[in-house]
């Protein structure tokens, strides 16, 4: 389900007819153009989107005679469609306010073209019907990537966070993110309206970062680009000391690089974020330090070999 309000108010709509304050039946991130329904086509209508009329499909029923536009309208409006957006700020006939009054089905027009009208129609359903989850961390915008913080409760995942907003990073969330899934591949994360731009610092209680920080120090949502799990460090456990094995932890499907950062006192967290956030840009761009490394290494002991023989 779609709330009415915010399906108005993201895509600049005017209720042609439609009641304010409920939800929309749409339950899919798509739209449909009905365009072969109007000429008589009624195999594989997809009924259950939202249906945009444009100017080919106005024009079409303003070609046809009364008694055939009847028809085929009484025959769309049979459907339970969602709702109909009209393009282009084009005129909506009289009949079909006759009929979505009777059936009670919503009648939007917007003054944007077809094209960037569906367009804006569909990536706002893949972001308002997006697969949510819940989870504990900490979301930190830093270098442009995203960074899920998690760990044990009390490892110092808020702490970390509150140093890097000092060093000009942006929060997003804290203990708990929302994540939806946008598509098959990217996440994204935000902090749950009521606690929003809260932290907890503990032995300091809750804090406002947009108060005490400015409104710089924030963001609303940001994308989940990468994890890194915080833990105490643990005497005899062996740790990736070079980095040429990429780990990878799945959230809601979706494959997500994770690293594994041991931490103990007098060691700077914070410092060690960003250099893991730097470090990952790179790895994006194409440059793997520890695959250069391990090169150069290869490249000195053949150079030695090809010496003694």
């Amino acid at each position: 389900m779609v709330r009415e309000a915010d399906f108005v108010k993201a895509l600049q709509l005017e209720r042609v007819i439609a009641p304010e304050g409920k939800t929309l039946p749409i339950e899919v991130a798509n739209v449909n153009r009905p365009g072969l329904q109007l000429a008589g086509y009624w195999d594989f209508f997809g009924y259950e989107r939202p249906q945009l009329l444009g100017k080919v499909e106005m024009t079409y029923l303003s070609m046809l005679d009364d008694a055939t536009r009847r028809e085929r309208l009484a025959k769309l409006f049979s459907y339970d469609l969602p709702c109909i957006i009209i393009c282009r700020g084009l005129p909506c006939f009289d009949e079909m306010l006759v009929l979505a009054a009777a059936r009670k089905i919503p009648i939007y027009r917007s003054l944007k073209e077809t094209t960037r009208c569906e367009m804006e129609v569909i990536t706002f359903l893949s972001d308002a019907l997006a697969p949510r989850e819940t989870r504990h961390g900490v979301l930190v915008d830093v270098y442009g990537s995203g960074l899920f913080i998690t760990g044990n409760s009390g490892v110092g995942k808020s702490e970390a966070a509150l140093e890097l907003v000092k060093r000009g990073h942006r929060l997003v969330a804290d203990d708990v993110v929302e994540i939806r899934r946008v598509s098959d591949v990217r996440l994204v994360g935000q902090a749950p309206e009521l606690v929003r731009h809260f932290m907890e610092i503990r032995g300091v209680g809750i804090i406002d970062v947009a108060t005490m920080y400015g409104v710089g120090a924030i963001i609303r949502s940001k994308s989940i680009d990468f994890e890194v799990h915080l833990e105490l460090w643990k005497e005899g456990q062996e740790y990736d000391r070079l980095g040429l094995t990429d780990q990878y932890t799945q959230i809601m499907g979706v494959n997500i690089p994770r690293l594994l950062l041991p931490i103990h006192p007098g060691r700077n967290i914070a410092a060690v974020l960003e250099v893991a956030a730097s470090n990952f840009r790179l790895k994006q761009m194409g440059y793997n330090a520890a695959e250069v490394l391990t090169q150069r290494h290869m490249q000195r002991a053949m150079r030695e070999d090809n010496d003694e023989a």
